[in-house]
């Protein structure tokens, strides 16, 4: 069948100056849309080609108007003042919202087109009209998806696991002991009971967009990085650190990041009030406060490079099971399964 699938960012590695986390597993998720044999034509701005000069037209469609779609796919986009809430034409403006929009009332509400929406900074109000809309299905990148909500987590390709060599990765020289690479958003509480103590007393780089950091003087901040550089930090770096904000550490829903960091062997220790944590983590690697934390990563520097470090990142490899990209699209197969048989669809 062919999907419409709405995004806003970049398929490759896009620019610097934009929080898109969705660089690590989008590509991936839809190339396995593709290898069901679906068409996919992308409705938001070809990003890739006007803004990081990337030409994919040869192996992606891009379309702005509005092509017959048997499925819309959304990557759910909600306000943000002073960036797409404002008028067209407006500095700083972006359309993703107002193209939303025009997608959702052209083919969600006028033609009443199944629509899957992946709710994935979990944005959509819980009252939200979408939720009751019988033709709409909720996914939720979590462990624990809310009421009425289907999980499909960020997806990381099964072929990357098979080939990750946790003794070539245990060898790597790490002259980093720490590293957090994330946006601020919403994390200053679990960063300041984590991370802040820890990095007073280690060599570590936080790289991301944080927009006031007076309160962590001591803590060393690069600012946004090339996303090509976020694999080569974790090479460098022993450890890195989970944090989430509430409404995600509710649902256990853990970002991209993890598996940006187990694939490079960088130790993923993980915060505690990470609802199902154990589920993704080995048992160690969980910690309960700052000082736990710093308790860890004081052992792993003592294996460093050894059978032990090799046989932890291998098992750190193993936990990222739940995200396999296998996974997910068998739980998008039923999806579209469902689409074709409400609508009537012959394949």
């Amino acid at each position: 069948m062919r999907v419409g699938y709405s995004f806003w960012g970049f398929l490759g590695a896009g620019i610097t100056d934009t929080p898109d986390g969705g660089r690590s597993h989008r590509r991936t998720l839809i190339d396995g849309i593709n290898s069901l044999g679906h068409q996919i034509v992308f409705l938001q701005p070809n990003r890739d080609l006007t803004q990081a000069g990337e030409d994919l037209r040869g192996t992606y469609t891009w379309e702005l108007r509005l092509p017959t779609i048997d499925v819309l796919f959304l990557e759910w986009r909600w306000p943000i003042p002073g960036r797409n809430t404002t008028s067209c034409g407006s500095p700083g403006h972006t359309c993703d919202l107002h193209r939303q929009a025009e997608l959702l009332e052209h083919y969600t509400r006028d033609r009443r087109t199944p629509t899957l929406l992946w709710d994935k900074d979990l944005q959509l109000p819980a009252d939200h009209p979408l939720r009751g809309a019988a033709h709409v299905t909720v996914c939720e990148a979590a462990l624990h998806p809310g009421p009425g909500a289907t999980q499909l987590l960020f997806p990381v390709a099964d072929t990357a696991l098979e080939c990750a060599d946790p003794v070539a990765l245990a060898a790597l020289p790490r002259d980093l002991p720490l590293v957090y690479v994330g946006n601020q958003y919403d994390r200053d509480e679990p960063f300041d009971c984590y991370f802040a103590p820890v990095a007073a007393t280690v060599g570590h780089l936080v790289a991301g967009k944080w927009t006031d950091t007076r309160r962590w003087p001591h803590v060393q901040f690069t600012g946004r990085v090339p996303f090509a550089e976020v694999e080569q930090l974790h090479r460098r770096a022993l450890a890195t650190m989970l944090l989430a904000p509430d409404r995600l550490a509710v649902r256990g829903q853990f970002t991209q990041r993890i598996f940006e960091a187990a694939l490079a062997g960088c130790v993923p220790i993980t915060s505690a009030y990470l609802r199902a944590v154990e589920q993704v983590v080995p048992p160690e690697l969980i910690a309960r406060d700052a000082e736990q934390a710093r308790a860890v990563l004081h052992s792993l520097a003592g294996i460093a490079g050894g059978p032990q470090h090799a046989e932890l990142i291998g098992r750190c490899l193993h936990h990222l099971d739940p995200f396999r990209l296998s996974r997910q699209l068998r739980v998008l197969a039923r999806l579209l399964d469902q689409a074709i048989s409400s609508r009537g669809i012959i394949r």
